[in-house]
């Protein structure tokens, strides 16, 4: 009964994540749903910017601090390790509907793109980026990645397999296709109000942080065929030198 629960656990998770991430689509393209990122409650300047960057920061430490390695060890000490993705996955996804629900907008105008056909081009580049987010996840494990695979596995009563180093596709180009992905959907948008410039600002932050972070723990994971492929292919602009960004930060480490 536990290994059931665990796995309707984890097809819940999943289902609420992915209802999520369709919202987003729609809340950052301004697109076809009650709340978008320009259309929230109004508020006064001061008081927006606060409350945008604080729904922005509790998204980020969850989903910074829920992924590290050492927070897993003491989190697994509580819960299942068969539904701790999952529980990431869920926890992440609750963090963004917070953000959905409580955004306020900041309705000042930095560009509007004017010409309809041009309007639509950066629409049709945003969709990309989300296309590209998506599909990256199936190229590396899209199921391990969302916690349905662990449950799946921890539901048959077989171990999970050890994680695999690979470089499919986008993966070939830039290391973290998924942010790239992310990124041109934040900026590809025909009309960039304040609001939507804060938000797609500070997660192009955090998600520099981010991968900082991140590849600290594929180093430790995969050694040295992560530090070759680091040297070898650009962290997200493609057309970038690796080995120039590389010596960079080695420079400023």
């Amino acid at each position: 009964m536990n290994r059931i629960a665990a796995f309707l656990y984890g097809i819940l998770s999943y289902f609420v994540f992915f209802a999520t991430f369709l919202y987003a689509i729609f809340f950052v393209g301004g697109l076809a749903v009650p709340k978008t990122i320009d259309n929230g409650a109004a508020s006064p300047t001061a008081s927006a910017l606060i409350i945008d960057l604080a729904l922005m920061s509790v998204f980020a430490v969850q989903h910074s601090v829920m992924a590290r390695r050492q927070f897993k060890e003491w989190w697994t000490k509580f819960v299942p390790r068969a539904v701790e993705r999952s529980t990431y996955v869920l926890f992440a996804s609750l963090a963004l509907v917070l953000l959905f629900w409580q955004w306020r907008k900041l309705p000042a105008v930095v560009w509007q793109i004017t010409d309809p056909r041009a309007a639509m081009a950066a629409t049709v580049i945003s969709l990309a980026g989300w296309l590209i987010v998506l599909t990256s996840t199936f190229l590396i494990n899209h199921f391990e990645l969302f916690g349905l695979q662990q449950v799946a596995h921890n539901l048959a009563g077989r171990s999970a397999s050890a994680p695999r180093f690979r470089t499919p596709l986008f993966y070939q180009f830039v290391r973290h296709p998924i942010y790239l992905g992310f990124i041109i959907a934040f900026w590809a948008a025909p009309l960039m109000t304040t609001g939507h410039l804060l938000f797609a600002a500070v997660t192009t932050a955090y998600i520099i942080i981010g991968i900082l972070l991140e590849e600290r723990d594929l180093v430790e994971l995969f050694g040295d065929d992560y530090r070759r492929y680091k040297a070898r292919v650009a962290m997200l602009i493609p057309w970038r030198k690796a080995a120039a960004e590389t010596e960079k930060e080695a420079v400023l480490s």
